[in-house]
This record gives C-alpha cells, sequence and structure tokens, in this order.
C-alpha cells in the first residue's frame, strides 16, 4: 500500500499524466472541430462532398489507429514531413477521432426535425445561423452521450502513443517497472489516474446533459444567455443587422415597442393594426400573386397550374382535401420550397428569386430576402424551437434575423405573450405548453417580426377539439386588426365569419372560388359540394 501511494504521487508518473492530458485534450478539439466539417460535407447535397467525406470515415475507420500513428510518423518523413512525436500523436489521434465524431454529430444532427430548420427557415434564418442556434443545441441530446463515451476511449487510447515514442503514462509505468518489477503497485497508480480523469470526464458529460435536459430550469438562467453559451459559459453578443433587415423599424414595430411600455396595456388587435397597414416597399394591385404555379415531388404533381390573387387586407380561406396542394402553395409562396414553374410576387417583388433577362432565377441570398419580406408562417404541428423557451422562441427572429437589441425584444416579446393569454408561460419550454398555447406561442412568434401577411398552415388539425377555440379566438383578433391572412383550414363556421373569400382547392387545381356564401352555400362544382356534404356530416 506504501509503494502504491508512492507511485501515485511519483512526479514522473504525473508528468506523463499531464503528457497525456495535454495529447487528449488536443486531440478532441482537433477531432470535434473536424468532425463537425466531416459530418456537414456528409449531409451535403453535393455528391463530390459526401463522397470525399464517406471516403475519408470509410478509410480511418477501417484501419487501426496503430498503424496510422505509425504511418504518420514513418511515412511523412519521406515526403520531407517530419514533426516531433507529441504533435504527430496529437495529429493522428485528431484524425482518427473526426471519423467517429463526424458520425456521431452527423446522427445528432439526423435526429434534429426537419421542422425545426423549416420554421427557422421562415423567420428569415440562414442556414449557418440555424445550424448555430437551432439544429446543433438540440442535437446535442442526442451527440452528448456519445462523444462523452468517445472521449473515454480517446483517453485510453493515448496509450498507443508509445509506440512513436511518446513518452506518455503508460510509457513512463513500463520504463519503471522494467527497472524495478514491481507491476502491481506502479500499473494500479497509473490505472487510478486514468479512472480518476475518466471520471472527471462523465461529470462534465452529466452536467452538460443535465443542461441541454428539457427538465432543466430555464427560469434562473440570466437573461440575454444564448442556446450555445448554455453549453460554453459564455455569452454571444447579438449580431449586427444584415443590410436589407435592419431597414427602420415598421409601424408595427414602433406601436409593439410603445405597448411593452410600463404599465400598458394593449389588445392584439391595436398591436397588429399598425403592421397591417401598407408598408414602405408595397406597391399598388394584389400584394400577393400566383400565376400558373406547377409544383411536383418526383412524378407526383401537387400544384398544376395554380393563379391566386390577394390584396392587402384580405382574409383568404383554402380549403379541400388532404393532398390537393393547399399547404405546399403556402410552403411556396414563403418560398421554402422552389417553384417548378410559374411566378409568385409578395408585395410586387420575387421571394428567393430574381428576374435576369426575362427568366426567374434562384437568388443567392434567399434567408435575407425571406427576412425582408416579413412573412409570418404558422405550421400545423407548431414548430417550435424545443430548446428555447416561449419567450425566447418569439424573441430569437427579431434578435437574430433582424438586428433589434435584446432587451426591446424581450419587452415585445411579454406584450405578445400577454396578448395571446400566456404571460405566466415566458419561462416555459414548448414541451410544458398544451397544444394549444403552444400554437399560440407560434402566433406571437410569427408576429413578433412585424409580419405584412400571415400563412396559418392547419392551424387546428393537430389540437384536441376543446383547444380550436383557444387557436381560432386568436386568428378572428388578427382579422379584425386587418391582418393580410391565408389560412388552411377545414373548421367551416370559422371560415364563414372571418374569411373574405373561400378558395376549393382540389387534385393541385383551384376548383371554386368566392365569398363564404358563395362557396358554403351555393357551391356550384360537385367536387366542392361533395366535401363540403362530407364535412358537414
Amino acid at each position: 500500500m506504501e509503494a502504491f501511494l508512492q507511485y501515485l504521487t511519483f512526479p514522473f508518473l504525473l508528468e506523463g499524466m499531464w503528457l497525456t492530458l495535454r495529447i487528449f485534450a488536443a486531440s478532441m478539439v482537433g477531432g470535434l472541430t473536424l468532425g463537425l466539417l466531416i459530418a456537414l460535407m456528409r449531409l451535403s447535397p453535393y455528391r463530390l462532398l459526401s463522397g470525399l467525406a464517406w471516403t475519408y470515415v470509410w478509410l480511418i475507420r477501417g484501419t487501426p489507429v496503430l498503424l496510422q500513428l505509425v504511418f504518420l510518423f514513418d511515412a511523412l518523413p519521406f515526403i520531407g514531413i517530419v514533426m516531433p512525436p507529441v504533435t504527430t500523436a496529437i495529429i493522428g489521434f485528431s484524425l482518427n477521432e473526426a471519423a467517429f465524431a463526424g458520425e456521431i454529430i452527423r446522427g445528432g444532427i439526423l435526429s434534429v426535425s426537419r421542422n425545426q430548420t423549416l420554421a427557422a427557415a421562415s423567420l428569415g434564418m440562414g442556414s449557418l445561423l440555424t445550424l448555430r442556434r437551432i439544429v446543433l443545441p438540440q442535437a446535442m441530446r442526442a451527440i452528448l452521450p456519445a462523444v462523452g463515451n468517445d472521449a473515454i476511449s480517446v483517453l485510453k487510447g493515448t496509450s498507443l502513443a508509445s509506440v512513436i515514442a511518446v513518452n506518455e503514462l503508460t510509457l513512463r509505468s513500463q520504463q519503471i517497472v522494467a527497472q524495478n518489477f514491481k507491476f502491481f503497485p506502479v500499473f494500479a497508480a497509473a490505472g487510478v489516474m486514468y479512472l480518476t480523469v475518466t471520471t472527471l470526464i462523465a461529470g462534465v458529460q452529466f452536467l452538460l446533459e443535465r443542461r441541454v435536459s428539457p427538465d432543466f430550469d430555464r427560469s434562473r438562467r440570466p437573461r440575454g444567455e444564448t442556446a450555445l453559451g448554455r453549453f460554453f459559459g459564455f455569452r454571444l453578443r447579438p449580431p449586427a443587422p444584415e443590410a436589407p433587415s435592419a431597414a427602420a423599424p415598421t409601424a408595427g414595430a414602433a406601436r409593439l415597442d410603445a405597448a411593452a411600455a410600463p404599465g400598458a396595456r394593449v389588445d392584439l388587435v391595436e398591436l397588429v393594426g399598425a403592421q397591417a397597414a401598407r408598408g414602405p416597399g408595397d406597391r399598388d394591385g394584389p400584394f400577393i400573386r400566383c400565376v400558373d404555379v406547377w409544383k411536383s415531388y418526383g412524378h407526383r404533381a401537387i400544384l398544376q397550374g395554380v393563379d391566386l390573387t390577394v390584396h392587402r387586407g384580405d382574409v383568404v380561406t383554402l380549403m379541400g382535401p388532404s393532398g390537393s396542394g393547399k399547404s405546399t402553395l403556402l410552403r411556396l409562396i414563403a418560398h421554402l420550397e422552389p417553384v417548378d414553374r410559374g411566378r409568385i410576387t409578395v408585395g410586387g417583388e420575387y421571394v428567393g428569386y430574381e428576374e435576369v433577362d426575362g427568366v426567374l432565377r434562384p437568388s443567392r441570398h434567399v434567408a435575407r430576402e425571406r427576412a425582408r419580406a416579413r412573412i409570418g408562417m404558422v405550421f400545423q404541428q407548431f414548430n417550435l424551437f424545443e430548446h428555447l423557451t416561449a419567450l425566447e422562441n418569439i424573441c430569437e427572429a427579431p434578435v437574430r434575423v433582424h438586428g433589434e437589441r435584446p432587451e426591446v425584444a424581450r419587452a415585445r416579446a411579454t406584450t405578445l405573450l400577454s396578448s395571446v393569454g400566456l404571460a405566466y408561460h415566458a419561462d416555459h419550454l414548448p414541451s410544458r405548453l398544451s397544444g394549444g398555447q403552444q400554437q399560440r406561442v407560434a402566433i406571437a412568434r410569427a408576429l413578433a417580426i412585424s409580419p405584412r401577411v400571415m400563412l396559418f398552415d392547419e392551424p387546428t388539425s393537430a389540437l384536441d377539439p376543446e383547444l380550436v377555440s383557444e387557436v381560432l379566438s386568436v386568428i378572428r383578433r388578427l382579422a379584425e386588426a386587418g391582418m393580410t391572412m391565408i389560412v388552411v383550414t377545414h373548421e367551416l363556421r370559422f371560415a364563414r365569419e372571418v374569411a373574405d373569400r373561400i378558395v376549393f382547392m382540389a387534385d393541385g387545381r383551384i376548383v371554386e372560388e368566392g365569398t363564404p356564401e358563395q362557396v358554403l352555400e351555393r357551391p356550384r362544382e360537385p367536387r366542392t359540394q361533395q366535401f363540403l356534404k362530407l364535412v358537414q356530416d
């Protein structure tokens, strides 16, 4: 026992442990950084990039680490690259870890629902911003357990560095045993050192997993802390506003700021009334115009020559059987998906396209144009950001996309939550809210960007009948405020009371349109009559 304690504090072994920790830490940082790049390449739509990443993973995972270290140490000098043993070990372990970390990160990213990226895109968030703020924080729940296990393997695997003459802990233990033949106390001391470090790694893993758990208490977190800051213990300043998105606040934004003043009580109608007014970039004529719009998925035609016109202040309800193209049309208007053929303008401008010599071409700044168009969209499945509280969901786009000051965005978000009856749920995660509450938060989130038009994709179909009235009452108040809206719904009573015009779609075409009285009471087309009979029954 005395010999064990002596070697446990033996400076020669402690120096070896310190060198092992340095190699481990540098290898994990390098491996995770390169692994993120490998994961993104694997997920890239470009076959060359995904193919290169797949080949790298296949090669590294299929060969022993020992062989990779020997190759780097012995083969590279033949081409004029000579590195110290420690540097070679760090590079070798980093390259090896990158292959495994890349697959772990890729799996974590794939575990995040595509609806999350769709919701981020609807708010004008670019791909990198969405990855950093929305996808990776949620993917951490799947990534952290696997990375923690992998980190322990890398720590223990550093003993292989002895093959290239790196004098780390295991090699130093062997050197001592070769002199005094005291196997048990020496290797027991080395084992306790490894066990101590792996215990610390497991503890850090536990703390990080706890921070990303849905059960973590967000209400005690300091205001202004970002999603990534929760993982790494720092805060990020909000980015400077991008050129088109940082335009002067709209009248609706000014009204919201005024409403956020202490003691102010403003109804939702008053809050969004100014937002519904004509914006500085709007032109005369139809506000939303779809001309000969076609969309297919593979060989299946979803939209076939759709023509639709919506004027400012109109409330248009899209009705029709499932698969008739209603939701697809909304996504095309918000440019969440590309149009196969035809033209769509919002406020007289294209979103995500630019006209060159009479031909529409995809824009290179799609996210920026979505943000500039200010199209609010509310999805059928809510699509709230699961790792953010109700208040943070609403603040995300105003701060990160439109460059508003965090304190201003928080004040407006608080006012919006109050206006939809959720003032006391600001610090609740979506998983702690009912379906009706989540949908009202989603509406408030869409309103926070001061939208010129609101798109509702069957906002009540995922709700229990008791919760439907909560959401419909909010939409009614938006209609009273004069907000331009396109609503996909099967709620006949709601359409009759709120809609200015009902558009009935079937098989990717507009079959019939008119006032609620014309379409619901006196439908002309047999397809409309059949659908209404089924819905009413």
